[in-house]
């Protein structure tokens, strides 16, 4: 802006305005030496903080991985194909005429020489039934009556079991469109299934879904140990939180519209598990007995405060941690004084490095995080059960990250659900050593339970 006409200016209106660009100075300083700090930082990236992968700046080598290594690749034993140990057919082929001279060979004894599988799919075509229900009239009442639908095919939907488990899989597990599940339906099944029958499939899952979830957290209510997570998602366009609540038994899966501590407390029901495992959020402090962080996300800050540029403390922490996970990778050939021993020693060390004077801001700032939570690093050394990061958790919440980077949410609450039920019982399923697609296949016919 162009500076105002000082000879038309009184002389308290020039006071005034040396007192106005006097504070837009100490502004304007202060905001300098706020960027000047920042530039001095290291970027945050996945390897020394919480943010995802997916924010890694890889044109400016945020998000670059390891070199390759010079020289030759060593070599690597080859690998086939096993065949199969119950083919549906066997084709012997005899051989007719010599392959070098041409003569007859078709009389002679001959012996298997090579042998292979050759495997195809037939054409896929659905089964239709068609079910017609005889009846008639009473001769003792005289009302109408009609033979009752068979079972699994009642009057409603036309399409069974399935073809709906089917079109759920594909949506929930591989993140397939309505409408190209549609396309999907016309080209590959010979099916003509409108988005909207999709829907009203999806739909009609709910209350088999809300029956399996409510078996789902009682199996959960009854574990020991109880890890979780959480993560963001859209339903309408507006920012919700998926939980995840998982034990050796159980998964649980929960959107809601909040982040809260009121959420897992409401899933809890007043139940508290001998041992919580989570990260360091605040809304999961405090659930269990115990509280087990996850190391992981300890490390990416350490390491944050060695790019910095504390080489004192920070280093001598990361390698007491990643020291301590090692000894939990092995717990189970560890007898249980050994592995108290081991306890105490990690507890010990690390009492030992925090009184080491610190000059670094960095290296204060994290003994001021370590001061905080130390007392939640090493319950994994103390109870067999118990693992030194939350990775199971992220793990089973991945897929549902996925799901929303590529269909971009929900259109409807009942779609939030529908998914939130569908990854419990996938997720419980695959405990029990079963597929997802035959876990949902067991829901929409009514058989699924929770052993």
């Amino acid at each position: 802006m162009p500076p105002p006409p000082l000879h038309v200016l009184s002389e308290a209106e020039k006071n005034e305005l040396l007192l106005a660009q006097h504070d837009m100075i100490e502004r304007m300083a202060a905001r300098i030496s706020e960027l000047e700090e920042l530039v001095g930082k290291p970027r945050k990236t996945s390897k020394n903080s919480h943010v995802p992968p997916s924010k890694d700046d890889f044109g400016k080598g945020g998000g670059k991985g390891r070199k390759a290594k010079p020289g030759k690749r060593p070599s690597r034993e080859g690998r086939h194909r096993p065949l199969a140990e119950t083919p549906d057919k066997t084709e012997r082929v005899l051989a007719a005429a010599c392959g070098h001279c041409g003569g007859d060979v078709s009389g002679q004894t001959q012996h298997c020489r090579h042998r292979y599988d050759h495997i195809d799919l037939p054409p896929i075509r659905p089964v239709v039934t068609r079910v017609e229900l005889l009846g008639g009239r009473c001769r003792g009442c005289g009302h109408r009556y009609r033979a009752p639908a068979p079972a699994g095919m009642e009057p409603g939907t036309p399409f069974g079991p399935g073809i709906r488990a089917l079109l759920a899989y594909l949506h929930h597990s591989h993140h397939v469109s309505f409408e190209r599940l549609s396309r999907i339906a016309s080209e590959l099944l010979g099916l003509s299934i409108s988005q909207g029958a999709i829907a009203n499939a999806f739909r009609r899952m709910g209350a088999g879904m809300a029956t399996a979830t409510r078996a789902i957290t009682d199996k959960l209510l009854t574990a020991r140990v109880i890890a979780s997570d959480e993560t963001t998602t859209r339903t309408n366009g507006i920012i919700h939180w998926q939980w995840v609540f998982l034990s050796k038994e159980a998964v649980l899966h929960r959107i809601a519209r909040r982040r809260a501590r009121s959420v897992a407390e409401e899933v809890l029901g007043g139940h508290q598990p001998d041992v919580w495992i989570s990260d360091r959020y605040a809304g999961q402090q405090e659930l269990g007995k115990e509280h087990q962080v996850c190391l992981a996300h300890v490390l990416r800050d350490v390491q944050y405060a060695i790019d910095c540029g504390d080489r004192a403390f920070a280093p001598k922490v990361r390698d007491h941690l990643r020291w301590a996970i090692r000894i939990g990778k092995r717990r189970s050939g560890l007898k249980d004084t050994t592995l108290a021993a081991y306890c105490a020693k990690a507890d010990t060390v690390l009492t030992r490095l925090m009184r080491m004077p610190i000059a670094h801001p960095a290296g204060k700032i994290l003994l001021k995080q370590i001061k905080a939570w130390r007392g939640k690093f090493f319950v994994f050394l103390s109870n067999r059960d118990v693992p030194a990061t939350n990775n199971i958790s992220e793990r089973e919440i991945r897929p549902s990250v996925v799901f929303r980077k590529v269909t971009n949410g929900f259109r409807s609450d009942w779609g939030a659900q529908i998914h939130a039920g569908y990854r419990s019982v996938t997720g419980t399923a695959r405990l029990q050593g079963k597929s997802a697609l035959q876990a949902v296949r067991e829901l929409v016919e009514g058989r699924f339970a929770v052993a």
